[in-house]
């Protein structure tokens, strides 16, 4: 089983993560269907990028790619030491880069994988080779146990969430729950997120937005925005969907080099559902907005089948309880040492 996604593959497989730009003119994006998981971190002037990590299913059309932040060193750390593709970055973040715990597969490595794609404006026509990627970065950590667990089955608890917004300065995200398809709709900036592939758009089958604390960096673009970086070590508050549920987590990174769990009030992990993973890296200083928090309906339980007294002869009476030789039987159950065993 895949320990990013919770679904049967062949065989463990290295870790690709690339940066795609995330503004309405990024749509549709290309490949990101296929992410095991996707991050969305928030960068300067309060827009956001998206980050997808590859594993299970590597496409060959990636993109729109745009460029690192801070933020990524910390937060990819905890995938070992995966290949990395970006377009680009600040000239002080290199050194940075260099020194991180990831296999740099950007144009500033090698060209090979990139394309421009001339049926779309720059800078939202920048494309990659996924499986070129992981050619370039053979050393690339295998994807491995994240602190990640997945079941199927929904968790016990939880209040009913079907829609889930958050909003930045200049940008927005939201997801809404598809009871017939059991996965979230992705809406990105005001619009569903769609994709290249298909006309269903990005679902989600797993939704965290993990409140995080939020710095600036010393980081400047030449316009004067700082670049924020979000503390991905440490511990903090987050918020878990699944099936039109939300459970509070505690979500807990020791070091760089371990994985996040999510846990309950009573230390469990909680589990989520089998498929692709999106987490909303969020300033704790701002909210999601989470509807409608109602209880979910407790099903009532069937009642216990009756046994049908058997038709009487006329002009016979039947006898009494007082009367009858033997105590009723029990009703059957599913454990054999409750069962009344045979007479012979």
């Amino acid at each position: 089983m895949s320990p990013l996604t919770g679904r049967p593959i062949g065989s463990q497989k290295p870790v690709l993560v690339m940066k795609l730009d995330n503004t309405r003119n990024a749509q549709p994006h290309a490949g990101l269907i296929e992410a095991d998981v996707v991050y969305i971190e928030e960068v300067e002037y309060g827009i956001t990028r998206l980050a997808a990590v590859f594993s299970s299913e590597v496409p060959r059309r990636i993109g729109p790619i745009r460029s690192a932040r801070i933020t990524d060193i910390d937060l990819f750390a905890q995938y070992g030491k995966p290949a990395f593709g970006y377009s680009g970055a600040q000239r002080k973040m290199f050194p940075y880069l260099k020194a991180a715990s990831l296999y740099d597969v950007s144009p500033y490595t090698s060209g090979s994988g990139y394309s421009r794609d001339n049926r779309r404006r720059a800078p939202y026509n920048l494309y990659f080779d996924g499986k070129a990627g992981i050619k370039r970065a053979p050393k690339a950590t295998d994807a491995r146990d994240m602190g990640f667990v997945f079941d199927e089955e929904v968790p016990a608890g939880g209040l009913n969430a079907t829609k889930a917004t958050m909003a930045w300065g200049y940008a927005s995200a939201g997801f809404e729950y598809d009871k017939k398809g059991d996965e979230y709709r992705i809406w990105l900036n005001g619009q569903p997120a769609r994709a290249e592939e298909w006309s269903g758009g990005q679902r989600a089958a797993t939704v965290v937005i993990q409140y995080v604390k939020q710095t600036k960096s010393q980081f400047w673009d030449k316009g004067g925005g700082n670049t924020p970086h979000a503390q991905t070590i440490g511990k903090g508050t987050a918020m878990v969907l699944r099936d039109g549920r939300v459970w509070k987590t505690t979500w807990n990174r020791p070091n760089a080099k371990s994985g996040t769990t999510f846990t309950l009030r009573d230390g469990s992990l909680l589990p989520f559902k089998p498929g692709q993973l999106w987490i909303v890296l969020l300033d704790k200083k701002r909210s999601a907005t989470i509807t409608p928090l109602t209880k979910p309906k407790v099903p009532k339980p069937k009642p216990s089948p009756t046994q049908t007294p058997s038709a009487e002869p006329s002009g016979t009476q039947a006898p009494t309880p007082a009367a009858s030789a033997e105590p009723p039987s029990p009703a059957p159950t599913n454990s054999p040492s409750t069962s009344p065993s045979p007479e012979g």
